[in-house]
C-alpha cells in the first residue's frame, strides 16, 4: 500500500464529493456528516488517498468502552474486575467501488490497528459493529473474534496484535 496509497488524516478541505463505496449509508455519511463528526470530537476520520490525491478509502475511530460480561470467560479472568474496559471502535470503513479487490480495506484495517497500539491512551481492543454478514466476514478473516451474545459486534485484543506486529 505504501507505493500506492498514503494514509493520513481527513483535512476539512479535501474534496470527498466524488468518494462512492456503493453503500448509502457509508457514502452519505462522509460526503454530509464526517466533517461535523471531527469538528466535534466525536470520530476521527484517515483516509487513503492515490497518487492523484483521489481519496480511495477512509475509516473512522473514536473511543469505545466493552463490557467485561460480555467477553468470553476465558479472556474475562484475564482482566481486572472492572465492569468495562477501554476499547477503540471503528465505526465505518469503506473502499471506494474504483478500488475495490486491490486490498486496500485489509491495509485500512492495519492501519486503524496501528493506530490504535500507538495512541497514549490505553485501549484493551479494537472493536467493530458490523454493518452485515460480509463485513462480519472480512474482520473475522482478519482476526476479530464476536462477542459471544453479539455476532456482529467483533473485536481483537490489542495485545493480540502487538503480538503478531513485534
Amino acid at each position: 500500500m505504501a507505493t500506492r496509497f498514503r494514509v493520513e488524516a481527513l483535512d476539512r478541505e479535501a474534496d470527498r464529493s466524488g468518494f462512492a463505496c456503493g453503500v448509502k449509508a457509508l457514502d452519505r455519511y462522509f460526503h454530509t456528516q464526517v466533517a461535523q463528526d471531527i469538528k466535534r470530537r466525536v470520530t476521527a476520520c484517515f483516509v487513503a488517498l492515490d497518487i492523484q490525491g483521489r481519496i480511495a478509502g477512509y475509516y473512522t475511530l473514536a473511543s469505545a468502552s466493552v463490557m467485561v460480561s460480555d467477553l468470553s470467560d476465558s479472556l474475562a479472568r484475564k482482566l481486572p474486575r472492572y465492569p468495562s474496559v477501554p476499547a477503540v471502535r471503528i465505526k465505518r470503513l469503506a473502499v471506494d467501488s474504483d478500488y475495490r479487490g486491490t486490498g486496500l480495506g485489509g491495509a485500512l484495517l492495519a492501519d486503524a490497528l496501528r493506530r490504535a497500539l500507538s495512541a497514549e491512551i490505553a485501549a484493551y481492543a479494537l472493536v467493530v459493529d458490523a454493518k452485515d454478514a460480509s463485513a462480519a466476514d472480512f474482520y473475522a478473516h482478519h482476526g476479530f473474534m464476536t462477542l459471544p451474545d453479539q455476532p456482529r459486534c467483533l473485536f481483537i485484543p490489542l495485545a493480540t496484535v502487538k503480538a503478531v506486529i513485534n
